[in-house]
């Protein structure tokens, strides 16, 4: 694969999110883009770069690893080749998502997620009670040879009440809408990499 996401791929995002509220792509980027954005993971971890993820927001925010138990750190444009391109690739689907959804959805945030093996995230949304901007969600796995007796599914909640586990596989790409799909993050028997994201809409009074 190339480092532009190709359309096919794209118009089967915008179709799973309208008919079902969530989108899986096993092969979202080039093995050598994944691979790349793993090193980096890595050796940003091996740098100290990494943080304990806190829940919350403002002044709320805290770190309870009984809750959540991942070490994150933004990305930031310009930081690496790896990093643009990913986030060049996610743009692409922005514009996507905006031509077939008509979301409006204005720019995109994402962090490195590193989960230690045994960590895990409770059952939640990503949508804050006071802030409603992020709409879509996702996750891109950078896990090589991932087994299924490894663990560290994410499992979605659905709204007609069953569940559905995703294993994080390197390559895939998960989406899906922000405020309508709980899930959680199980606990695995190895490290667990991601790139996590949110697309988001402008807010009230916002320009």
């Amino acid at each position: 694969m190339t480092n532009t996401a190709p359309l096919p791929l794209l118009a089967n995002i915008v179709d799973d999110l309208a008919e079902h509220g969530w989108s899986l792509q096993p092969l979202f980027a080039s093995q050598t883009l994944t691979l790349e954005l793993a090193e980096e993971c890595r050796a940003r971890a091996a740098q100290g770069a990494l943080s304990p993820a806190n829940i919350g927001r403002g002044s709320t925010q805290t770190v309870n690893e009984g809750i959540r138990g991942d070490r994150i750190q933004w990305l930031e444009r310009g930081q690496s080749a790896a990093c643009d391109r990913y986030l060049a690739l996610l743009d692409e689907l922005r514009l996507a998502l905006n031509r077939g959804l008509y979301l409006g959805l204005e720019d995109y945030e994402s962090h490195f997620a590193l989960y230690p093996p045994g960590a895990f995230y409770q059952k939640h949304l990503d949508r804050f009670r006071d802030d409603d901007r992020r709409t879509v969600s996702a996750v891109f796995y950078l896990n090589q040879d991932w087994q299924p007796g490894q663990g560290g599914e994410l499992r979605l909640y659905l709204a007609d009440g069953s569940t559905r586990d995703v294993l994080p596989e390197a390559g895939s790409l998960l989406v899906f809408l922000s405020a309508d799909m709980p899930h959680e993050v199980l606990p695995a028997s190895r490290e667990r990499l991601s790139l996590t994201g949110w697309f988001r809409r402008r807010g009230p009074g916002l320009s």
